[in-house]
């Protein structure tokens, strides 16, 4: 079992069956070095999306929900590398970016903190290699209703 499996057993987390893309793309690119993650959704180990996940925060979602849902998003992320790699995450090297699209009202100032959840999470099971670039938008719908979608770009080893 590699470090990055290893880390994601201490912190209890199961790595879900990946989403099926919902239209015309695909979860994962490999380019040379780089692995590249379509955005991911809120979804849950069961692939379904909880209330506390659904709608915009400054409405019907909190920060804290918030937050729990860019982590869920960025689990998602790590499964979806996980089945791009033949199973392997310790090819990866680190997580080279983020982007978050956070579903808000108008005036939701808290968009960064939001995907702290994902960032934080990367951080956890990569340790210092998880500290990545990282933009983050406030968007007026997401794909479900869901209240975050999380990319991520990977530096891996190639074979």
């Amino acid at each position: 079992m590699n470090a990055i499996d290893q880390r994601l057993n201490a912190l209890g987390v199961e790595l879900p069956t990946p989403a099926a893309p919902l239209a015309n793309y695909v979860p994962a690119v490999i380019l040379g070095n780089q692995l590249i993650i379509s955005g991911q959704l809120c979804l849950d180990a069961s692939g379904k999306l909880r209330d506390a996940h659904r709608g915009k925060l400054g409405e019907a979602v909190s920060l804290q929900a918030g937050q729990a849902a860019a982590r869920l998003c960025a689990i998602n992320v790590l499964a979806q590398a996980k089945a791009a790699l033949g199973g392997d995450l310790g090819r990866i090297k680190r997580c080279a970016r983020l982007g978050g699209f956070i579903n808000v009202v108008p005036t939701f100032a808290s968009v960064p903190q939001v995907m702290n959840g994902a960032s934080d999470f990367m951080v956890e099971v990569l340790g210092d290699l998880g500290r990545h670039a990282r933009s983050t938008i406030g968007v007026a719908q997401l794909p479900l209703d869901c209240a975050v979608e999380v990319e991520a770009t990977f530096e891996i080893a190639t074979i």
